[in-house]
């Protein structure tokens, strides 16, 4: 797994594409129902019947207007798209510089494929560190045990980590369990060792699932076969600290 730099990540592997749309005939009244439910940033993208982007409105945008009033009345016609080619950093850029809380991404026709938020961007960043960590523990193991590492992307129970860290520390546990609510965690990285899942990176992470019963978490998962390797030394070192699950780990409340 080669590691992706920032520049040549694009938009369309970030963007959401279950978007909500209004239509120029729309009552305000109905938009801001549609607005109190949704997940769009706080606006919606306007679109005719095609889904054509013709405009944007935005929950400021709807203040002190009739229930009544189309939508169209109170768009903003002059919005800035991008497609989903487009760098996720001029993306970025794009938004700080417009001002517009997420952009919407059309195609060479103008139809809507998606929105693109600042919270799209941050994703990308968190996967791009992450694949840089995988990289650098894949060399780290072929080199220390002599053996080929395969990488895979996969979700893991979290009921059946093997941790490799004796405790944790509660401050950061309480930010990443914000993370994990939000949907800005990044993935963990384990290795799978035989019928064994031993976690390297994102204790904190984990445990916060654990918190949260979330059952299952997205991770990056190192395979070595047992055949090949006699005793793993993350294994090892699991063993040796008295680690069989989560719950064997330590939160540390010192400030």
């Amino acid at each position: 797994m080669t590691p992706i730099e920032f520049d040549d990540v694009r938009v369309g592997a970030y963007m959401a594409t279950d978007v909500e749309a209004a239509r120029p005939d729309d009552r305000v009244a109905d938009v801001v129902e549609t607005l109190a439910g949704a997940t769009n940033d706080g606006g919606l993208p306007v679109c005719d019947g095609e889904r054509t982007v013709l405009g944007y409105v935005g929950a400021s945008d709807l203040l002190a207007v009739s229930d009544d009033a189309p939508v169209e009345t109170v768009m903003r016609r002059e919005l800035v798209v991008v497609g989903p080619e487009t760098s996720v950093t001029d993306a970025a850029h794009a938004i700080l510089r417009s001002g517009q809380q997420f952009l919407p991404v059309v195609n060479d026709a103008g139809e809507l494929l998606g929105t693109f938020s600042n919270g799209d961007a941050v994703r990308s960043q968190i996967q791009r560190t992450t694949r840089s960590k995988v990289e650098r523990t894949r060399e780290m193991l072929e080199q220390t045990h002599a053996t080929a590492v395969g990488v895979t992307e996969r979700n893991v129970a979290v009921s059946s980590l093997i941790p490799t860290q004796q405790e944790v520390f509660a401050d950061e546990l309480e930010g990443r369990t914000y993370e994990l609510k939000n949907g800005l965690a990044e993935p963990l990285i384990v290795v799978d060792y035989g019928p064994e899942t031993v976690l390297v990176d994102g204790h904190h992470r984990a445990l916060a699932a654990l918190r949260l019963n979330v059952e299952r978490v997205d991770a990056y998962a190192l395979s070595i076969s047992p055949d090949e390797v006699g005793e793993l030394g993350l294994r090892r070192s699991a063993r040796l600290g008295g680690l069989d699950s989560l719950a064997d780990v330590a939160v540390n409340d010192y400030v």
